[in-house]
């Protein structure tokens, strides 16, 4: 199945818009983070771990930082792609990149 940020946003909206916050949505978003320490530390053997599945514990919590990170931009009407897309491509002049985001997007169509 494929999932696009535009999909997610409007999932997301539509669960979050009524109720939630920027501010709870951020403060998920720090405790995520958190978690996703905890597992690159782990992953470093710098701090204990069991018989854990740490790259699939690694997937789950990356999924829910985007989770967090995609709801924020929902509940305030933001176009994350567009927003994305747009940042990209001034990161791609500032740093001379031969190709933005944009540009692999449209290779790939073809």
């Amino acid at each position: 199945m494929n999932l696009s940020i535009s999909d997610l946003q409007a999932y997301l909206s539509d669960r979050y818009s009524d109720w939630a916050t920027e501010q709870s949505m951020f403060m998920k978003l720090v405790e995520e983070i958190g978690e996703v320490a905890e597992v690159l530390n782990k992953r470093a053997g710098r701090k204990a771990s069991d018989e854990e599945d740490l790259q699939m514990q690694l997937g789950t919590e990356l999924a829910d930082m985007l989770h967090y990170i995609v709801a924020i931009a929902a509940i305030n009407d933001i176009d994350l792609t567009q927003c994305i897309i747009e940042k990209d491509r001034k990161a791609s002049v500032k740093y001379n990149h031969a190709v933005n985001l944009e540009n692999f997007l449209f290779g790939r169509k073809e």
